[in-house]
């Protein structure tokens, strides 16, 4: 294994054939996919007015695993792998939940490469623990991979009361010949968990606090019915992003671009194509 910072290009996916290029960063136990139908809306019928970049986070998805979680790694490695496909061109960044804070930390870390910034239903902020990942990680580890005969007899012994939920975390169950393994570094995510209020996944590096602020534009787009978002949020956000714009989807939870794709679509092509 190596460390996030020292890969040169994680997996990625390609929707789009011209116009801005906006890379989507997703999720904790996503992949880049679960942003085609958005890439594929956002880059039009003909895909040319986009070119998408559908990023697995390291530890995630096809990506490389790494040794040991870090926000400013992860940032690092996507910034590489954005140099690598867009050269000197720069970039929207979309990121949700885990991909919005790796998103802030890229545009503070790398700002030449981030034109304009969205950040999905999170803050800059530490949220404590994984706690509420807990049930889903002690239910992955639960599933018996080496008695697994199909896809349907996992999805048949996972425990999670949840299809949608289901679903999503059973998409890093992959076959490799007659065995089974999670694509998502399980062991590492769950490492993270149990360090409790120490948890490098859920908090934010102090040490972001010294770099200039980001000065180009910013949307921040909250779910009405998420608690990830708070009122008193909106300080330690603009200290770092001041050209920051919230926007609050009203009925949306914390997956806001599942909940209201239509509204976020329509958001991200305002935002993507207003003057700057």
């Amino acid at each position: 294994m190596t460390s996030a910072a020292d890969q040169d290009r994680l997996n990625t996916l390609a929707v789009g054939t011209a116009g801005p290029r906006i890379a989507f960063l997703h999720g904790l136990f996503g992949q880049g996919r679960n942003w085609t139908q958005m890439a594929k809306a956002v880059s039009g019928s003909e895909g040319a007015d986009a070119r998408c970049l559908l990023v697995d986070l390291p530890d995630h998805g096809r990506s490389p695993w790494s040794d040991g979680f870090s926000l400013d790694g992860y940032a690092d490695a996507v910034a590489a792998t954005l140099r690598a496909a867009g050269g000197p061109d720069r970039w929207t960044v979309v990121g949700h939940s885990l991909g919005g804070k790796v998103a802030m930390v890229l545009a503070l870390r790398h700002p030449e490469l981030v034109d304009r910034l969205v950040v999905v239903d999170i803050a800059p902020k530490g949220y404590g623990s994984l706690e509420r990942f807990e049930g889903y990680i002690r239910e992955m580890q639960a599933l018996p991979l080496g008695e697994l005969t199909s896809r349907s007899d996992a999805e048949a012994r996972f425990a999670e009361p949840d299809r949608g939920v289901k679903a999503f975390l059973l998409q890093n169950l992959r076959r490799d010949g007659a065995s089974w393994r999670w694509q998502v570094n399980l062991d590492l995510v769950a490492g993270d968990a149990a360090r409790g209020a120490g948890s490098r996944i859920a908090g934010w590096p102090d040490d972001l606090d010294a770099l200039p602020a980001y000065d180009g534009p910013v949307l921040w787009v909250a779910g009405g019915d998420s608690p990830y978002i708070q009122r008193d949020d909106a300080e330690r956000m603009r200290r770092h992003f001041p050209r920051t714009r919230l926007f609050t989807i009203k009925g949306a939870g914390h997956w806001v671009h599942t909940d209201a794709p239509e509204i976020v679509v329509t958001a991200l092509r305002r935002f993507v194509t207003a003057p700057d």
